[in-house]
C-alpha cells in the first residue's frame, strides 16, 4: 500500500511538472501561425548578422557604416531589404549603431518590429 501511494504522488508530481512547464513554453513563445514564428526568429537572426558586420566593419574601418555599404563591402554577403513583412533601416553615428527591423502593422496585425544595437542585444520596440 505504502508502495502505491509512493508511485501515485511521484506520478502527480510529474504530471503536475509537465503542466506547469507547458504552460510556461506556450506563453513565453510569440502568438500566431508557425510561419509568423519562424519568420520572427529569422528577423532576429538577421539583426545579428548585421550587428556583427558592424562590429567587424568598426574594428576595420574604425565607424560604423550604413546597410549599403555593409551590403557593398562584402560584410554581409546576402543582401536582405527585410524579411516577410519587415523593413530593415540601421543609424549609425561615431559611438554607435542601431538597426531595426519594422514589421507593417496594417499587413500584419499583431506584429513586433525589433532592434540590436552595439550591445548586440535584441529587443522588441513599440
Amino acid at each position: 500500500m505504502r508502495s502505491l501511494v509512493g508511485l501515485l504522488m511521484t506520478a502527480l508530481i510529474v504530471v503536475l511538472g509537465y503542466w506547469y512547464y507547458a504552460s510556461k513554453t506556450r506563453s513565453s513563445v510569440s502568438p500566431g501561425s508557425p510561419a509568423r514564428v519562424i519568420s520572427t526568429v529569422g528577423v532576429q537572426s538577421d539583426l545579428l548578422s548585421i550587428a556583427e558586420a558592424e562590429r567587424v566593419h568598426w574594428a576595420q574601418h574604425g565607424s560604423y557604416a550604413s546597410l549599403d555599404e555593409l551590403y557593398s563591402s562584402g560584410a554581409l554577403t546576402a543582401q536582405k531589404s527585410g524579411r516577410a513583412g519587415y523593413t530593415y533601416s540601421a543609424e549609425t553615428n561615431s559611438s554607435g549603431f542601431k538597426v531595426t527591423a519594422r514589421c507593417d502593422a496594417n499587413a500584419m496585425p499583431g506584429c513586433s518590429s525589433f532592434a540590436v544595437d552595439q550591445s548586440m542585444q535584441v529587443h522588441q520596440i513599440p
